[in-house]
């Protein structure tokens, strides 16, 4: 038995025998294992021989002295003797067999329930990725699936090689000699009583460690990102990083050396008992053969199957622990394929066919609390927060006809972003309709609404890829000529050309390889490819400088052209020539009408462009040096004409 397979069954933490499985995980584990019978058949079979045949050896050898040295038959020894080497071989065959059967079986499992957690999680709402932590949603893919998969092939393995092996080693013992076989099993306990103890404390330590392993990974990856090394760069303290990295570090390191030590004690347990009933065998043994009681054959065959009787008891005493942890590591993924989405395709949803237009009509709108979307054991302080949220939309209600621009303003926090979320249905509105193309959102096909509606945010995410692959992922089968085309058009094209790779660089995590700016006209280029019918602008020049926003702007105004859009801006004047602006405040349409309009009605949007006028003066005096007033550009001058 090696080190690592028993040691395996004896760190595991033994509270895992008292998680209470959800009603049907045996059900739906033999299920998920129906398409892989076959090679489970096979598998069993590969088992159940390799055990019987690890018993023969002993047998032979027992032949070999007793009837072949000692009885002196030459011919007898050589047969045996080939008998033992063709029977090893063909272990050997059957082991290589047995683990691409095990391969086959386990990496299938793993495959499948991968493939299905991942598209799975994919097509739940933003909702569910607001409140659940990526570690533990990663961790489902990777330790738990594994954890599931080892049902099919280690616990099996182990299970039925271990009990198929001890059922034909004590009767092959007890046929042989009982009197040794009960003197040997009377030193089981000695083994067993300090094996549970050292589990026990092994389970305790791994724990443990895996939770220091745990807060020494999340220290690593906030600090390895691109932002995270940025905010150590300009406020860390390289002596305090090392400090506080050393600590974690250093304790995974003490832990680690406790599980050796421990290990170490376990095992060496195991090879003294071994040892003592060696001897044992050998002692009491060797007397009856003197006496003529046991031949000597007899005696070596009882101490090699000695050899083949302690390991497999080890590891069934952790049978219930090793079947427990592979149902937990399932019922736990299982767990996240039965949260069903909040949003998905009504039964006869249909594809968007209609003119490009948006309707609100009364709606209201509040979060979703954590029990509609999400799971307690994905989350963290998020699963505290029990309190059912508010509406923070409230009778909203606007038209944006097809081919027109519709400004949202507002105060920050009011509402305007989550609005922009309930047309392409990443959110459910909780009460109105919000229409795209004449048609209720929710009975429409996401796939086909979401080809509708394309956005461009204020933080544009890039994937740690080339600008052709982030490109690419709008329209997959586009050109290179096409690329180019609406690179141009994002006002962007002169930089691709001028870098060494083209559209083959890599933009770097998040594209912070690239500018803001740069970010903001390549997430254009995107949607441009994309080429939806409605496009949503969530304050898609804001924290850029001047420069950078003028040319955003541009682009945006090219990406507008001929669609109908829904524009989030907190600066005014890029927004003046809407065809109408809703102004909302704490998730109410206060106001809608024209720039002109609004103006002259007074009120919040009055208020709000007073106050950038103001500003915007203020910046244009400064910048001059000068306490006179100055010229402020055209979009000044335009506001201060549309004031009076």
């Amino acid at each position: 038995m090696s080190m690592r397979g028993a040691m395996g069954g004896m760190s595991r933490d033994p509270s895992i025998a008292e998680h209470r499985l959800n009603k049907g995980v045996v059900r739906r584990v033999l299920a998920f294992a129906r398409p892989y019978r076959g090679l489970i058949s096979v598998f069993v079979v590969l088992i159940t021989v390799s055990a019987a045949l690890s018993v023969a050896p002993p047998l032979l050898f027992r032949k070999i002295i007793d009837d072949g040295v000692l009885g002196g038959d030459r011919q007898l020894v050589i047969q045996l003797a080939v008998i033992v080497a063709v029977l090893a071989v063909v272990d050997a065959v059957i082991a290589i067999v047995q683990r691409w059967c095990s391969s086959k079986i386990g990496e299938g499992l793993i495959f499948d329930l991968r493939t299905r957690v991942f598209d799975h999680v994919l097509s739940m709402p933003i909702a569910f990725f607001t409140r659940t932590q990526t570690g533990k949603l990663v961790s489902r893919l990777n330790s738990d699936v594994i954890g599931a998969q080892q049902a099919f092939t280690s616990t099996l393995s182990t299970v039925l090689s271990n009990v198929i092996s001890l059922v034909l080693v004590l009767t092959a013992m007890l046929v042989l000699s009982w009197q040794l076989t009960v003197a040997a099993l009377v030193l089981l306990p000695i083994f067993l009583v300090p094996a549970k103890l050292v589990g026990r404390r092994l389970a305790v330590l791994t724990r443990e460690q895996m939770q220091l392993n745990g807060d020494m990974s999340v220290s690593m990856t906030e600090r390895f990102s691109v932002s995270g090394a940025l905010l150590v760069k300009l406020f860390g303290r390289p002596e305090e990083e090392h400090q506080r990295f050393a600590e974690r570090a250093g304790s995974v390191r003490d832990v680690s050396v406790k599980i050796a030590l421990n290990g170490r004690l376990f095992m060496t347990s195991l090879g003294l008992v071994a040892a003592l009933a060696t001897a044992l065998v050998y002692g009491v043994g060797g007397l009856l053969s003197i006496e003529g009681a046991l031949t000597v054959g007899t005696l070596t065959a009882l101490a090699g199957l000695l050899a083949r009787l302690y390991g497999p008891l080890t590891q069934l005493t952790n049978l219930p622990l090793d079947v427990m942890s592979a149902l937990v590591s399932f019922d736990r993924v299982f767990e996240v394929l039965d949260l069903a989405p909040m949003i998905a395709d009504a039964k006869d949803a249909q594809p968007v066919t209609g003119p490009p237009s948006v309707s609100f009509t009364s709606v209201s709108f509040r979060y979703p609390g954590p029990e509609e979307v999400s799971l307690a054991s994905l989350e963290s302080v998020a699963s505290l927060d029990q309190r059912r949220s508010e509406d923070v939309l409230h009778d909203v209600t606007f038209d944006v006809l097809p081919g027109q621009t519709v400004a949202l303003v507002g105060p920050s926090g009011g509402g305007k972003t989550t609005i922009t979320h309930l047309v392409a249905r990443l959110y459910e509105a909780t009460t109105g309709t919000v229409e795209v193309g004449g048609v209720d959102v929710r009975r429409l096909q996401l796939a086909s609404l979401r080809t509708t509606v394309g956005y461009v945010t204020q933080d544009a995410h890039m994937f740690h890829d080339t600008i052709r692959a982030n490109l690419t992922y709008a329209k997959p089968d586009a050109t290179e000529s096409d690329m180019m085309a609406v690179l141009a058009a994002a006002q962007i094209i002169d930089l691709v050309d001028a870098l060494p790779d083209g559209l083959d660089t890599v933009v770097g995590e998040r594209g912070y390889r690239l500018s803001g700016g740069e970010r903001q006209r390549l997430a254009i280029a995107r949607l441009l490819l994309a080429a939806p019918p409605i496009v949503i602008l969530d304050e898609a020049t804001a924290h850029l400088d001047s420069e950078s926003e003028v040319a955003v702007q541009a682009a945006l105004d090219e990406a507008m052209q001929g669609r109908t859009s829904i524009v989030i801006a907190h600066r005014l004047s890029t927004i003046r020539n809407a065809d109408l602006i809703v102004v909302i405040e704490k998730g109410r349409v206060v106001q809608q009408g024209r720039h002109s309009q609004l103006l002259a009605q007074g009120g919040l949007y009055a208020e709000l462009h007073r106050t950038q006028f103001a500003e915007a003066r203020a910046d244009v005096l400064a910048d001059a040096g000068k306490v006179v007033m100055v010229d402020a550009g055209d979009d000044l001058r335009a506001d201060v004409d549309a004031t009076r």
